[in-house]
């Protein structure tokens, strides 16, 4: 390698975890409108949203200008072809905290409306999804996103559960069809926000091992000891 892509690339990989950061925090603040109510952090998200944008684009083109500068190959193309998609995901992930937080503003006018306790789940989960993604990203740590893509199919069950429980609240209540179709929204972008940590912790598997684990199970299966360990880091996220 280069030293000129030598210096690219980590000036990109810096820029990925600026923006990282970033819509992290736009997820936190997003579930906790969401959850408590709290508009002020709705604004903050929405406010946020086109520094994102702006971020993601200035990866890409650097991420262009590499390819077609220094032609990499092998490892290196791997790591321009990763970024890119990590940082596409990131770019996804903040809409879907944007969409969150809009939501959270229209339930804001329901303020009686028995939201679904599995909802606080849900951000839980895909909270720790994103985070342990983004973990896996930063330390090529494959395990950890083999970890995350086991994940996706618990929080696939809890939106299967929300969307039951809030269509039972509409036969019950037609009064409540309103603010349960926000809550039904709120729930479903949990759910994508989920999808994109998946495919951030696939690509990590990509980057480390060079074999693309997308529509690939036999790719995220763990070993005993490693199965042992997701179920007790599951068991102590349910105790807390």
């Amino acid at each position: 390698m280069s030293k000129h892509l030598q210096r690219d690339l980590e000036n990109v990989h810096l820029a990925l975890l600026s923006l990282s950061a970033i819509v992290e925090e736009m997820i936190d603040k997003a579930s906790r409108a969401l959850i408590e109510g709290d508009i002020e952090q709705a604004a903050e998200v929405i406010r946020t949203d086109e520094q994102v944008n702006q971020g993601e684009v200035h990866i890409e083109e650097e991420c262009l200008k590499m390819l077609a500068l220094h032609q990499p190959v092998a490892i290196d193309l791997r790591r321009i072809s990763t970024v890119m998609k990590v940082n596409n995901d990131l770019e996804r992930i903040a809409d879907l905290a944007v969409n969150i937080a809009e939501r959270a503003q229209n339930l804001a006018a329901f303020p009686q409306f028995p939201a679904p306790n599995r909802l606080e789940k849900m951000v839980t989960l895909a909270t720790r999804m994103v985070h342990g993604s983004l973990d896996a990203f930063v330390n090529l740590d494959t395990l950890t996103a083999r970890r995350v893509c086991l994940l996706d199919e618990e929080m696939d069950d809890y939106n299967r559960r929300i969307i039951g429980e809030l269509q039972e609240q509409m036969r019950q209540d037609p009064e409540l069809i309103v603010p349960a179709m926000h809550a039904f929204s709120a729930s479903r972008h949990l759910e994508r926000i989920a999808d994109h940590a998946t495919n951030i912790a696939e690509d990590v598997i990509y980057l480390v091992e060079g074999e693309i684990a997308r529509h690939k199970p036999e790719m995220v299966h763990l070993d005993e000891d490693e199965a042992s360990a997701v179920d007790e880091s599951r068991l102590g996220a349910e105790k807390t």
